[in-house]
């Protein structure tokens, strides 16, 4: 019974999300579902990116979380148009979240739409948003386990984002052998070292984003 109604549940999901994802396309928008543990940077990591992608694109975020409203507010001091959806518990969010959230956004004036999904290393990757690729963000302070530990969220990630990389001499952080497994459970995975402290690698993955946005409106 509990596996018929998970089915039941994802099978749902999937079909709202392929809405989701339909209404992108034809808006010509890349949407990025940005996935990862509570404390690995996610927003800070967001905020710098949005300041240096705002320049040359409309951006829009849909904020995701518990409770709250702090981090829809640190990006909205960046005068970024944001949603905030509290999942009040949950998660995870779920296709249908992310399209009443994108109801309240002007569609036809964006590029970049990023949901920063609700802090889990488990959840979020198994729910479809309706997003072109999904991203994940591993802090070093984590721990360089963690790909082993939860492999389907890197394994469905396009991206994944080594943050904190500043840290690494403090840690026992091995990031050759993050690198390595990283590839093992998704060969074709696209790997940025990042430091919101430095700027390491922000530069590198806001010029990705601008060349798959670039695909998008072919």
């Amino acid at each position: 019974m509990q596996v018929q109604v998970m089915k039941n549940i994802l099978g749902e999901n999937d079909k709202i999300a392929a809405e989701n994802r339909r209404l992108f396309h034809d808006k010509k928008i890349l949407a990025i579902n940005l996935m990862g543990s509570p404390g690995s940077g996610k927003t800070s990591l967001l905020e710098k990116i949005l300041s240096k992608l705002a320049e040359k694109i409309n951006v829009a975020v849909i904020e995701g979380d518990l409770f709250t409203a702090k981090d829809a507010e640190r990006i909205e001091r960046q005068n970024i148009p944001v949603i905030q959806i509290n999942t009040a518990g949950g998660c995870h969010l779920d296709a249908a979240m992310v399209k009443r959230a994108a109801e309240s956004l002007n569609l036809d004036e964006i590029n970049l739409l990023i949901v920063e999904n609700v802090g889990n290393l488990v959840c979020p990757a198994e729910f479809d948003v309706g997003e072109n690729f999904k991203a994940v963000v591993l802090s070093i302070t984590e721990g360089d386990d963690k790909p082993l530990k939860y492999p389907l969220i890197f394994k469905e990630s396009a991206v994944t984002l080594l943050n904190k990389i500043d840290l690494l001499p403090y840690t026992n952080f091995n990031l050759a052998n993050a690198r390595e497994d990283l590839s093992t459970i998704h060969p074709a995975i696209k790997i940025f070292e990042t430091s919101c402290i430095n700027g390491a690698g922000l530069d590198e993955f806001c010029n990705w984003i601008l060349e798959k946005i670039d695909e998008v409106k072919l």
